[in-house]
């Protein structure tokens, strides 16, 4: 699995963490968020995530920023895009399960780094179950289809 990570500038050294940890899991990561200390926009790096995502450069993203809120409604701005902040392991889970959940957002002000581990490796590790979940993601697409 290819996963694209982004961030702003409060979370450079969060961001560090998870990509050497999803390494080391296997993961091949695309770095599409800044690396330097200076404030940038962190609904930029939201943006440019998502578009990662939509076109197939990675199969997955990873967004943080310092709460995790606004980058998450960046990124839910780019047309086919699930984004869900999380700050505990179990909401990432079922958000990928119930929801196909395809960027995955937290804040670096609001968790740790062995938190935020936790929180990717339940999401990564889930499957989308589709089902009675289905219906309910095709209205989500279908409000967003509608409203763009």
């Amino acid at each position: 699995m290819k996963i694209g990570i982004g961030n702003d500038h409060t979370a450079v050294e969060l961001k560090k963490e998870i990509m050497n940890h999803l390494k080391q899991r296997g993961f091949e990561v695309v770095n599409y968020g800044t690396d330097e200390s200076v404030s940038c926009n962190y609904a930029s790096q939201g943006e440019t995530v998502s578009n990662a995502v939509v076109k197939g450069e990675v199969d997955c993203g990873i967004a943080i920023c310092g709460t995790g809120i606004g980058i998450s409604i960046a990124c839910n701005k780019v047309k086919g895009i699930r984004a869900c902040v999380c700050s505990e392991p179990f909401s990432a889970k079922l958000s990928k399960q119930h929801n196909n959940s395809n960027v995955l957002c937290f804040g670096a002000r609001v968790v740790g780094s062995e938190l935020a581990k936790m929180i990717v490796d339940e999401w990564v590790n889930a499957t989308y179950e589709g089902g009675r979940h289905a219906e309910r993601v095709q209205t989500i697409m279908d409000i967003e289809n509608k409203n763009c």
